[in-house]
């Protein structure tokens, strides 16, 4: 029987460190790093991806700032998730199906943007404190602050930013559809960016929000719905480690759910980059999921191997 799983890329794989992030930048970017992706379905593994957004709906937003000062009508920050979801959907989705189609592979890939349903009740709806888009000087961000009702902060000394809600997801509308091409060997990129936040009002309709939906928590919610064994949380080390950075750091090969849970209460994993994967991976170990991994994208044949990444269990 065939294994199931949800690859959640993240969106700095696609825009490094030190890059502008120009198109043929994000292209090569994404076809260097979907190797290990390839060789996991050669071995039978049927898989949805899922990615992040960060670096790319930052620069949609200095893009759509700039038009705006040109009289260009604002957009939501919510068509903005959309339209990354499209941008990086196109660059995954025809880089991976090149791909497969020089390894003699006949497995279809798939993009679908994804709504996903937050609750208006969500604490964080009434407390953002996401920080998005890039740095504004005091005098600019007032002037936002005043003319679109934005939520800023000062960011670290860094300079004035935007902070949005960041809700938990609590369903994904088309998951059953994603769940019926999984099974049937397509390939489907999902829920980029978290998905498009929308609640559902008294009536059953949908409703998009101002919003950011973070996407190892879309991402495991995705694995649940469709039935995976699998979460991979793809980043920029090769392991989880505790006390990162310090002279007595220490790699983690394996640990369960209850153990990381342990090391999170304990501050091992900051809420600005490793806390909200292992909370994700927490998370789809207790409602039902086999294994979680996570690992660099440039590893993920050799983590299934057992040759790297940590691996989180029961």
């Amino acid at each position: 029987m065939a294994k199931k799983a949800v690859l959640a890329l993240g969106g700095n794989a696609i825009i490094q460190a030190g890059q502008k992030g120009t198109i043929a930048e994000q292209f090569k970017n994404t076809r260097d790093s979907l190797g290990g992706v390839v060789e996991l379905i050669k071995q039978g593994y049927q898989l949805a991806i899922s990615h992040g957004n960060g670096p790319q709906v930052g620069n949609m937003l200095i893009q759509h700032n700039a038009g705006m000062e040109k009289g260009v009508a604002p957009l939501p920050l919510g068509v903005l998730v959309a339209a990354t979801e499209g941008t990086m959907g196109y660059m995954i989705e025809q880089s991976l199906q090149n791909k497969l189609i020089k390894e003699g592979i006949t497995n279809k890939v798939v993009t679908i943007n994804t709504q996903v349903v937050v609750s208006k009740d969500d604490p964080s709806m009434q407390n953002p404190t996401k920080p998005v888009g890039p740095f504004y000087t005091e005098a600019v961000a007032k002037a936002l602050e005043a003319e679109l009702g934005w939520n800023i902060i000062e960011d670290a000394g860094r300079g004035f930013r935007q902070v949005v809600a960041s809700p938990m997801p609590i369903d994904i509308i088309p998951a059953s559809t994603i769940k019926q091409l999984v099974d049937d060997n397509q390939i489907v990129i999902a829920c980029g960016g978290g998905g498009i936040p929308v609640v559902r009002e008294a009536d059953g309709t949908l409703e998009g929000v101002d919003a950011v939906i973070d996407k190892d928590f879309a991402s495991a919610l995705l694995a649940e719905k469709i039935g995976a064994e699998f979460l991979v949380i793809l980043t920029g080390v090769d392991k989880v480690a505790i006390n990162y950075g310090k002279p007595n750091q220490i790699a983690l090969d394996e640990l369960t759910a209850d153990q990381a849970q342990k090391y999170y209460d304990e501050g091992q994993f900051p809420k600005g980059s490793m806390g909200p994967k292992i909370l994700a991976a927490i998370g789809f170990i207790k409602n039902g999921g086999s294994k979680v991994i996570i690992t660099s994208i440039e590893r993920i044949a050799d983590a299934f191997a057992g040759k790297t990444g940590t691996v989180i269990t029961k």
